[in-house]
């Protein structure tokens, strides 16, 4: 195999297109490879060096674990002093670190480690029970793909997803692959519950009503993605999943013990340690941007790594199918003349769209939406 640097060949001979084509038409994924033997790294996964281990004179500096904020919601129902500490520590960490940690969230630590074990189960599933639902069709409900990249100037990443989309919180059962559909409605339940929390405590941290961003409806659909990273056998070559922030509203991440996420904080990419039982909650792009910049969408990416596989379950709480014709920007309840809106209206598709055709190639999509000064 030829070496190169995220397409670029060292004699120009690579065929980028027919080596991505022949992984796609296998229909297994990266683990496909792994279970095929695969000893080095496919051409078209292999990133920059820069972007898998951040150079110092570019202003980024591998730090040491630093655990994220955690916010102990136990007994946030009953209102009081406790709820409103609760309410200031969300509102510090969505402000500052745009990642903390949730314990006592309310979902039983059983079904959390049953959600992690289904995610195993279906990736482990041999290739003909999978290569159905195999699939690059955003608009499908559920799919399974690898991130496969469509131009070369954007490496894949080492990873396999299965993408299931409730839609208002509801899906047709029958769409969900059997081997993980009872632990993914279990969770779901949970999840909604827990969101409805969120809402609450994220609108009164912005000093709204409790129930300003449930009526809004910007969190009222979910995408799980449900992630599976095999051991890489040249993880300085390659990356779990390239650094980015969230298009959603809000994320909440639930993730085996193996490790490999980090976050961009203080332009130091650290990396966060799991902790069994808790789930972790970042702020996405358009949280950030219908907050006026109040709450901080931030930076995070996957290492690959010898050891695995690392199995975790995404939540991307997006709008309702209701609300998301409709434009979103600046919440006018936070404007003022000494908080002026610093983002213009657009709807979430055109949002979504500018991000996906940026990928790779721009830090974040939020300055394409600011207003000029």
């Amino acid at each position: 195999m030829v070496v190169s640097v995220a397409g670029e060949s060292v004699d120009g001979c690579y065929d980028w297109a027919k080596e991505v084509k022949e992984f796609e038409d296998t229909k297994a994924g990266v683990k496909g490879l792994v279970d095929s033997g695969v000893e080095k790294v496919p051409e078209f996964f292999i990133h920059k060096p820069d972007s898998v281990q951040p150079q110092p004179n570019g202003g980024e500096v591998s730090g040491a674990p630093l655990d994220l904020p955690i916010i102990d919601l136990q007994g946030v129902e009953s209102g009081g002093a406790r709820r409103r500490e609760v309410v200031e520590e969300m509102r510090k960490a969505a402000s500052t670190w745009g990642f903390f940690r949730m314990v006592n969230h309310g979902i039983p630590v059983a079904t959390l480690d049953a959600m992690l074990e289904a995610t195993r189960r279906f990736h482990e599933q041999p290739t003909e029970a999978k290569r159905e639902l195999y699939s690059s069709d955003g608009r499908r409900s559920v799919r399974f793909t690898s991130n496969v990249p469509t131009t070369e100037f954007d490496p894949a990443c080492w990873r396999d997803l299965l993408t299931c989309v409730f839609r208002d919180d509801a899906i047709d059962p029958e769409a969900l692959p059997p081997v993980c559909r009872n632990e993914l409605q279990e969770y779901v339940k949970y999840l909604i519950k827990l969101r409805e929390t969120m809402a609450e405590l994220l609108s009164e941290a912005l000093g709204l009503s409790s129930d300003y961003l449930s009526r809004i409806e910007c969190m009222k659909s979910e995408a799980l993605a449900l992630l599976y990273y095999p051991a890489c056998p040249q993880p300085d070559l390659t990356v779990g999943n390239s650094r980015h922030s969230d298009t959603t509203f809000l994320t909440v991440l639930l993730q085996d013990t193996v490790g490999g996420l980090q976050i961009l904080h203080d332009n130091q990419w650290v990396d966060v340690p799991p902790v069994h039982g808790s789930l972790i909650a970042n702020i996405g792009d358009l949280m950030q941007i219908i907050s006026n910049d109040k709450f901080k969408s931030v930076e995070h990416k996957v290492r690959a790594q010898h050891i695995g596989p690392r199995v975790s379950v995404a939540c991307f709480f997006t709008a309702s199918t209701g609300a998301a014709p409709k434009p979103f920007g600046p919440i006018k309840e936070l404007l003022s003349n000494d908080s002026p809106p610093v983002y213009r209206e657009f709807h979430v598709a055109e949002y979504i769209s500018f991000y996906k055709t940026t990928y790779g190639r721009v830090a974040s999509a939020l300055p394409h939406f600011k207003l000029s000064n």
